[in-house]
């Protein structure tokens, strides 16, 4: 027999309102959390996305402020702070305290980025119960002399994801302005070696409750990845599915908010209902957005800021448009759908230069996607395998750096490049063309190596070869006593023509003119002296 909410113990006004919602059993991660934070432990909860964590630590949070009285009514400073790493999921935590405490009198506060700081400071003027905060503008606010000193309870939601975009330090600085004797809960879809770096210095003694699935991914997900030649390619393959899918509701996410902004035109002016949802839109407009897509949008094309934290029901197709940079937002990108056990279908479209995107994420999931194509729109280019990746992504571990076709037959002497690779090289060493030697790895360059090269007669040249490697371009056009090396013009001009070559050439005749000296030679080159 399945466990109830009213064998957990709860406060009458939290029973009541779980009532109205409908609400009689609690989920496998319901069940297992509320017990042990209502007895006051510490919680390292993980579970998979979409299976109720928001509730499980709201619910004990609610039961708590309900049944403590040892509180100064007077006091101005919060009981519980709730920090998220998006503002859509604060959003989403706000209107479930908002809902399981509907039978309560509390003052709950979200401090959220991209809102006004009036309205934010106005409600923390009055006594406040819970936080739900942002990182960032939550320590805009401590500049402002928001006091934490007396939080009961700090929660860490999606704690993954916000160590992911950095706030690691600002976690832990928001945590030492809490009371030492604060109750932590930290929650996340997947853990990770970053997670687990914190856990020693924010949580004492905790209670670990994994009950996330072998699979990352939940198995009612159909997963389906098809691969495509060009974009253009995929352009079609993506039409294909919106005019033959059965798509009731679908997320669809792009790589960056100028493709989401352009897709989501695109759609329209096909006769679509579809928005966009981005980093760049201002926080009203973002849940104005949501709010459409929630009661009458078929489309909605997002970013990764739509990855979490958005709970829209319903949600049959996640179509993947652009891959996800990190393998975490692919696993928070498809738990858009198939929420609370219900069936959804995620569908993916790669290019080759995806392949070892395609295999990270095969590997962090478990599981290799199913190659999906469809009739006359296979793709023409074959794609490795996944096992031909894997070979050539290992690092070499002698020789160096791989040489190029051309470095290999200038050291060898061999002309074996490769077509396409240096072939007027190889063609010209079959001619019988010489080249000086490569250099090879770590051979320094020679210290004598110049553009010019000094004739190899005349008594002009001087006795001591380290003066003639002073020459400056200056001298060589005043006096001629240096020529270019085979094959490379002597002072080409901007324009490529060779004017700068004949206009040195006639300088230096009428400078010899004047000097009554033969043309090409200088007073100090008549001396035997080397030209400076």
């Amino acid at each position: 027999m399945s466990l109830l909410f009213t064998q957990l113990n709860l406060a009458p006004q939290i029973l009541k309102a779980l009532e109205v919602l409908n609400y009689n059993t609690p989920t496998p991660i319901q069940a297992a959390a509320i017990p042990e934070i209502l007895k006051g432990k510490d919680i390292i909860a993980t579970a998979e996305t979409g299976s109720g964590k928001t509730a499980a630590f709201v619910l004990p949070i609610l039961h708590k402020l309900a049944l403590s009285d040892t509180r100064d009514k007077k006091s101005l400073k919060p009981r519980v702070l709730i920090l998220t790493p998006t503002r859509e999921l604060a959003m989403q935590i706000t209107k479930a305290i908002d809902q399981y405490g509907k039978f309560f009198r509390l003052n709950v506060v979200s401090l959220l980025g991209g809102m006004p700081y009036y309205p934010q400071i106005k409600s923390l003027s009055r006594p406040v119960d819970i936080i739900v905060a942002t990182p960032g503008r939550l320590l805009d606010h401590m500049t402002q002399r928001l006091d934490l000193s007396e939080i009961e309870v700090l929660v860490l939601d999606e704690a993954d994801r916000m160590l992911d975009m950095g706030f690691i330090d600002d976690v832990k600085k928001i945590a030492k302005a809490t009371s030492s004797s604060r109750q932590t809960l930290l929650f996340s879809a997947t853990t990770d070696d970053k997670v687990a770096s914190i856990i020693h210095n924010l949580l004492k003694d905790p209670v670990r409750i994994d009950l996330s699935s072998k699979l990352i991914t939940p198995a009612h997900i159909k997963q389906s990845l098809y691969m495509a030649d060009s974009p253009q390619h995929k352009a079609r393959l993506f039409q294909h599915f919106l005019a033959n899918e059965s798509i009731y509701k679908a997320i669809i996410f792009s790589a960056t908010k100028i493709n989401a902004d352009r897709l989501a035109k695109q759609l329209e002016q096909q006769g679509y209902t579809v928005s966009a949802l981005h980093g760049g839109l201002k926080q009203n407009v973002r849940n104005r957005v949501i709010e459409q897509f929630h009661r009458k949008g078929q489309l909605l094309v997002a970013t990764d800021v739509a990855a979490r934290g958005i709970n829209v029901a319903n949600v049959s197709h996640v179509i993947n448009h652009d891959l996800p940079k990190f393998c975490e937002d692919y696993v928070h990108r498809i738990g858009r759908t198939g929420r609370a056990g219900k069936s959804g279908i995620a569908i993916s479209f790669g290019l080759p230069a995806d392949d070892r995107t395609i295999m990270r994420i095969e590997r962090y999931v478990g599981q290799r996607f199913e190659r999906a194509v469809i009739e006359g729109l296979e793709p023409t280019k074959q794609f490795p395998k996944q096992a031909d990746i894997k070979k050539s992504s290992k690092r070499r571990t002698t020789g160096g750096a791989k040489k190029s076709n051309y470095t290999q037959a200038r050291t060898s002497g061999t002309s074996d490049a490769k077509p396409g690779n240096h072939t007027r090289f190889a063609r010209e060493r079959e001619a019988g063309k010489s080249y000086p030697p490569a250099r090879t790895q770590g051979q320094k360059r020679d210290s004598g190596a110049r553009e010019w090269a000094p004739r190899t007669s005349g008594a002009h040249r001087g006795a001591n070869a380290a003066d003639n490697r002073r020459a400056t371009p200056s001298a060589v056009r005043s006096t001629g006593n240096y020529v270019a090396k085979p094959g490379k013009p002597a002072f080409a001009s901007r324009s490529g023509r060779g004017t700068e070559s004949k206009r040195s050439a006639s300088t230096a005749s009428s400078h010899a003119k004047r000097l009554s000296l033969p043309a090409g030679r200088s007073k100090k080159a008549r001396r035997g002296e080397a030209v400076e």
